[in-house]
């Protein structure tokens, strides 16, 4: 189920603050902050732990491919790849 958000200018979170807050927390709502023409979101804390899970599982996946090219393609030293690099 895709989750909705709304959007509210930084002013007025600033004046609703705890209203925000409350949306967010209890209601599970997420709310795009905007300020021009930058926008930040304020998400529950659900979102951000799965969107942190998310991360560490796409740098599990790129670790795996390092080393299986490590295994196909071998390795060198620390002292040769900088005497490569200079």
């Amino acid at each position: 189920m895709k989750q909705k958000h709304r959007s509210i200018s930084v002013t007025q979170a600033r004046k609703d603050l705890g209203d925000v807050f409350g949306e967010v927390n209890y209601h599970k709502e997420r709310i795009l902050l905007t300020n021009h023409k930058k926008c930040v979101a304020i998400v529950p804390i659900e979102d951000l732990e799965l969107l942190e899970a998310l991360e560490d599982a796409e740098d599990i996946y790129e670790a795996k491919l390092a080393l299986k090219e490590i295994q196909e393609k071998g390795s060198i030293s620390f002292k040769e790849m900088k005497k490569r690099v200079g």
